[in-house]
């Protein structure tokens, strides 16, 4: 079996050689099932399930557990979103008592949907260690007002930068430089449609690393399963030199899902993290949700995923009484996108 050590220097071999690709004593992994498995149940996760993730996480070793978002609670209605949408202190209270040692904990808050100078206290009254904003590029300067509030009330801080399948290198261009001065203990490359191969993982870690290089700012990489790549673009980002990676038990997540945690924990092998706990959480609490959660690999979230396109038409689709064909889904979705066909995507041309 190959170690991460194989793999990196299989890729080194083509690639420039970057710093910490190969040392797995510098990754750090976060566990986001509760976070990103919310939006598939608008966050009604029992606590029983919440609790049976923390303890997983901590019997395995994982160093971060996003147990949800933080997000405003003007004007909601009631019973509009479980608890774990706000994650409030006495929330999260309820299910890691008083922090006994186990993962450090992390909350998303959506840059314009977090009244973040009110909704997150100081680093003293709170039980978060890690607050991870997340973006479009045209909101990095709110984005990266809110990562210096964080970071000035003792928290440490990523910045998530979304959808980066749809950005152009102009775009990317902008960005770099902002992404260097936000502080954050790593920056992110976000596949939020799933539609990224793995050469395209590559490159855009290896541009971001090389814009950060010097900064202190390490390179993290949260991919989505819609082309059910998320577990080899999760451990091709560690080989060109990402060190903070995302996953979730069994995969859950928003629509197709996410990388999976134990095919993550099982690349990474035993000399930081332990796999045991993990699979008794998805085999007992996580894979009894799928019958009614519905997430991972399906026809309309890989045509989304090749279109370069929003999971919410494949959700739709899947939750209507009565579909179109599939066909015709698919049609529909070339039409919308503005990405090149399938048959002609970027990587298969340079494969030839």
């Amino acid at each position: 079996m190959k170690t991460p050590s194989d793999t990196a220097s299989s890729s080194e071999s083509t690639s420039p050689k970057k710093p910490g690709a190969t040392n797995p004593s510098a990754v750090r992994v976060l566990d986001c099932t509760i976070r990103d498995g919310g939006l598939m149940n608008g966050h009604h996760f029992e606590d029983s399930v919440v609790a049976a993730v923390y303890s997983a996480c901590t019997a395995s070793g994982i160093d971060y557990m996003e147990i949800g978002y933080r997000a405003s609670r003007k004007g909601i209605r009631a019973g509009e979103h479980g608890c774990w949408k706000y994650c409030l202190e006495e929330d999260i209270r309820r299910i890691v008592g008083e922090r006994e040692p186990g993962p450090k904990l992390s909350i998303m808050a959506d840059a314009g949907k977090c009244d973040y100078h009110e909704d997150i206290p100081p680093r003293a009254e709170s039980l978060i260690d890690l607050v991870r904003v997340a973006c479009y590029a045209h909101q990095l300067p709110l984005a990266l007002e809110m990562v210096r509030d964080a970071k000035d009330k003792g928290y440490e801080t990523t910045l998530n930068l979304m959808s980066v399948s749809v950005l152009q290198e102009e775009d990317l261009d902008r960005a770099f430089p902002q992404l260097v001065v936000s502080g954050a203990e790593a920056v992110y490359v976000v596949d939020s449609f799933g539609a990224l191969y793995t050469v395209e993982t590559r490159r855009l870690v290896e541009q971001y690393l090389a814009a950060v290089s010097g900064a202190g700012i390490h390179v993290g990489i949260h991919a989505h399963n819609n082309l059910q790549l998320a577990f080899a673009n999760t451990i091709e980002a560690f080989a060109a030199g990402a060190t903070w990676l995302d996953a979730t038990m069994a995969g859950l997540g928003r629509g197709a899902g996410n990388c999976p945690m134990e095919l993550l924990l099982g690349f990474l092998g035993r000399s930081k993290y332990r796999l045991e706990p993990v699979l008794q959480c998805v085999d007992e609490v996580i894979e009894p949700l799928r019958a009614e959660l519905h997430w991972g690999f399906d026809l309309p979230y890989m045509i989304n995923g090749f279109c370069n396109l929003h999971p919410r038409s494949a959700i739709a689709y899947n939750s209507a009484s009565e579909k179109s064909s599939i066909c015709d889904f698919y049609e529909n979705a070339v039409r919308e996108s503005t990405s090149p066909a399938p048959s002609s995507h970027p990587t298969a041309v340079a494969l030839n």
